[in-house]
């Protein structure tokens, strides 16, 4: 019987050797990914089996029970009513001021080019470049002698300087990206230059100013520190709720509350993926 040559056992060797080594890479990038699925659906499916059962103690492996009570008493107790009226009624409030601040503000860091205008684009990162308390408290300062501390204005205003990057550079860009050669030849055809704007280039925007809307949106609906401090306890939001919730509420009505604060953020999210994805999120921090 025929023995088998040194050189075919020294060419089996290596590849024995590399399909090892893939095998382990393998087996550590699934390691990685289950480790990395623990770390983000783990609290989520903590939160979801909280939300419904009765209690959940120790030494218990399971829930001792089943209930959809809590989801009722979270809609019962007024405090957390208002504090979810609240929420969408300062996010709606911030929105339509940032829009109004903001648009006329990126249409022209878009479309024209004056002196200072690297400067003011870089600028408008400054309130998201440092720790945000720090701001808040010098802006405290400053409500105080305004009187705008507990009030529904200073409120809009913390919550719009968190909304001013998103409204101004992602139009802007998008305003930037507009063909002129398209709205001259609008003009050439004698369509006024407010015809040109709402004919060509705002429709040609409005995706990626609807993925601004739904950013500044959603900052506003998270801000919990600024309306804290602001807000005081006449102001309270889903966020700033949260903060009472889990030091005077059960577990459970903190679970269900932490899952209707995450569903608008999904919700929204999943309606502009497209656009996110598609580019015009990054496209708007690339302007120069």
């Amino acid at each position: 019987m025929s023995q088998p040559t040194a050189s075919a056992t020294s060419t089996a060797s290596p590849a024995g050797g590399a399909g090892l080594r893939r095998g382990l890479v393998g087996a550590a990038a699934t390691l990685v990914v289950a480790l990395l699925a623990l770390f983000i659906f783990g609290p989520l499916v903590w939160l979801a089996v909280r939300a419904f059962v009765t209690s959940w103690s120790y030494p218990n492996l399971g829930p001792d029970g089943w209930t959809l009570d809590w989801w009722g008493k979270v809609f019962a107790d007024d405090q957390l009513s208002n504090a979810v009226y609240n929420s969408f009624s300062f996010a709606l409030m911030t929105v339509a001021a940032s829009a109004v601040i903001c648009l006329p503000a990126a249409y022209a860091f878009g479309r024209y080019q004056f002196p200072g205008r690297r400067f003011f684009l870089a600028s408008l990162f400054a309130m998201n470049s440092f720790p945000k308390m720090g701001l808040f408290v010098t802006l405290a300062s400053l409500f105080y002698t305004l009187r705008l501390m507990e009030t529904q204005l200073g409120v809009v205003i913390v919550h719009v300087m968190g909304t001013v990057v998103f409204m101004t550079w992602i139009p802007a860009a998008a305003f930037a990206a507009v063909p002129r050669s398209l709205e001259e030849a609008a003009r050439d055809a004698g369509a006024s230059a407010l015809r040109v704007f709402f004919s060509i280039t705002l429709p040609l925007a409005l995706p990626s100013i609807l993925v601004a809307v739904i950013m500044s949106f959603l900052a506003s609906f998270d801000e919990a520190q600024g309306t804290y401090l602001v807000g005081g306890s006449t102001y309270l939001t889903m966020p700033t709720q949260m903060y009472r919730l889990v030091e005077y509420y059960p577990l459970q009505i903190a679970a269900v509350f932490s899952i209707l604060l995450s569903i608008p953020s999904v919700v929204l999210l999943a309606l502009v993926r497209k656009q996110i994805m598609g580019g015009q999120l990054a496209e708007g921090f690339q302007l120069r």
